[in-house]
């Protein structure tokens, strides 16, 4: 599938600070990047700050006052054959190293309290056989609602309140998983056809050799999803973090599927 991706940011800085921006698609073996402008109003100076092995992209900049950011792409989404059921937990002295961060709690993720939960609800299943159940189980008890939850709320406040939006259930996942003792992360995307249009939090897991993604909400294909960054939960994937004080002006989100 090949998508457009149009992204406008409006923010206020009141004093001068630094920010790091992450909305450019990553470089990935699953999505190529045909052609792409990020563009600041007014004009300034940035610092790349990629990194070579994830294929995330962000740059660095200061400022202060009004910022409009800009941008536009057009990406080609390779197909990705998930085929969960039949993929293969693995022991985790088989496991690829840079995949062992991703078996530990982290700040939105505690995946320690969640042992017993786990193992009571899926502990007959294994792989992703078990990850699916997790989905669906997800799917089955968290009601999708906007407002109910913040930049604060943990994977245990979800469970408890049985709602949230993409970030929360992606944090339920996560944790989820990881107390199953498999290897999983938060994904910031785009994703086409979500309604309404926004930056969108999944989910990969590492079964069967390798990474996969799964929507948890099941408002998005996974063959639309341009992957922007991942990570251990939604702290480590934010499309802007402010090393001080902004105001959002406007934003906007917008995929559209060009086959």
């Amino acid at each position: 599938m090949r998508v457009r991706i149009q992204t406008r940011l409006d923010y206020d800085f009141p004093e001068r600070v630094e920010s790091l921006l992450q909305i450019e698609a990553a470089v990935a073996d699953d999505q190529v990047v045909i052609e792409e402008a990020l563009r600041f109003d007014p004009p300034l100076d940035i610092v790349r700050r990629d990194d070579p092995v994830s294929g995330e992209r962000r740059v660095a900049f200061t400022h202060q006052g009004r910022l409009a950011i800009a941008y536009d792409a057009v990406v080609e989404i390779a197909d990705r054959h998930m085929d969960l059921p039949h993929a293969i937990q693995h022991a985790i002295a088989d496991l690829p190293i840079d995949t062992l961060p991703f078996l530990r709690g982290s700040r939105y993720c505690p995946s320690d309290v969640f042992e017993t939960i786990a193992d009571q609800k899926f502990g007959a299943l294994t792989g992703g056989a078990r990850v699916e159940a997790i989905a669906a189980w997800i799917a089955g008890h968290v009601t999708y609602e906007l407002g109910c939850s913040d930049a604060r709320t943990t994977a245990l406040e979800t469970y408890v309140q049985r709602a949230g939006v993409c970030r929360d259930f992606a944090h339920l996942a996560v944790t989820l998983c990881r107390a199953s003792d498999i290897p999983a992360r938060v994904a910031s995307v785009y994703a086409a056809t979500l309604e309404p249009p926004d930056f969108h939090a999944v989910v990969e897991v590492f079964v069967g050799d390798r990474w996969r993604l799964l929507d948890p909400t099941g408002l998005a294909p996974i063959d639309g999803l341009v992957r922007i960054a991942y990570g251990r939960d939604a702290a480590d994937v934010a499309f802007l973090t402010i090393f001080g004080k902004a105001t959002m002006v406007s934003q906007s989100v917008t995929v559209t599927p060009l086959d």
